[in-house]
């Protein structure tokens, strides 16, 4: 049976149920079934599939703002968000990775609409239902899934792991993530696009069951950045672990997020296409930057890369 739009599915996910896609095109979709992806900031993106809307880690404050990390510990923003949190569409629903201050700030908290869907960690959905209104937020455990549907096409969020922190008592102070395994298709029909979005994760060896369970996704989008609390306490992936992972999941396309937005980022852009670079993934980057669009087609090929108002599907 189809889990329920509103509760997660209680069976975990398995790779016999996920359908093997070819590497080379398929006649089965069309043009109609691109995904268009607009990169408004650091980890928020706004994506489009046939009339369904999602929004992934809001982050609308603006530059020189400071995030909130917890523990005392702020950061301050060094870019300006594409998109003002006024300026959205009508969203069917939020995909959170976890609660930190540089992906759902006060001014999502302030401005999203409390009967909006949020598909995130049973930590933070708690504490968005039960402190802040958000009463229609879902909670996944890593491999659980929960599907939102649009009309004829949805698309099924699947929890995959994610870890912030390599040591233990680290991983204690900070919030629970998780990384997202997107199928947009239709209600009734196999999917046509498949995403995988790290979140906040470093490389450790429960990442390697992404591959075996979603092998060869359309688009891989890593948080980069190599943020670093005091210290020198690593809580994202540098260039080098990105590139590591990228291997691992051996997606199509990957699209680097996650990087440069904050005083605590501290590897950049160009740390991560060196070592793209060195491992023979360059031709599979999207260089889709802060404010840009892309059109991922269904059918394997490149990624359509623009200005906001370029673009169409």
């Amino acid at each position: 049976m189809s889990p329920s739009p509103s509760s997660p599915s209680p069976h975990p996910s398995s790779p016999s149920d996920r359908p093997r896609r070819p590497r080379g095109p398929s006649s089965g979709p069309s043009s109609d079934d691109s995904l268009d992806l607009h990169f408004v900031g650091n980890a928020t993106l706004l994506l489009r599939y046939r009339g369904l809307t999602l929004l992934t880690d809001p982050n609308f404050l603006h530059r020189g703002e400071r995030a909130y990390l917890g523990y005392g510990l702020l950061s301050r923003r060094l870019t300006e968000p594409a998109l003002d949190v006024t300026e959205l569409p009508e969203l069917d629903a939020v995909l959170l990775s976890h609660l930190h201050g540089d992906h759902w700030d006060r001014r999502a908290r302030r401005h999203l609409s409390r009967s909006v869907p949020v598909v995130t960690t049973p930590h933070a959905s708690r504490r968005l239902q039960g402190l802040h209104g958000f009463h229609r937020a879902v909670g996944l455990r890593t491999w659980e899934d929960h599907t939102v549907r649009r009309g004829d096409v949805q698309v099924r969020v699947t929890a995959a792991p994610g870890r912030h922190a390599g040591h233990p008592v680290l991983r204690g102070l900070l919030p629970p993530v998780m990384g997202s395994l997107l199928e947009f298709g239709p209600v009734t029909g196999p999917p046509r696009l498949r995403l995988y979005i790290s979140g906040d994760t470093l490389m450790y060896p429960q990442l390697a069951e992404i591959a075996r369970r979603f092998p060869g996704p359309d688009l891989a989008v890593l948080h980069l950045g190599g943020t670093t609390l005091p210290g020198g306490l690593l809580v994202t992936m540098d260039g080098k672990q990105g590139a590591e992972l990228a291997r691992l999941v051996d997606p199509r396309h990957v699209l680097p997020v996650h990087y440069e937005d904050y005083t605590v980022m501290r590897s950049p852009l160009s740390d991560f296409l060196a070592e793209a670079e060195r491992a023979g993934l360059a031709d599979r980057i999207v260089h889709c930057r802060h404010g840009q669009r892309a059109v991922v087609p269904p059918d394997g090929g490149p990624p359509v890369v623009g200005r906001a108002d370029d673009l169409s599907v």
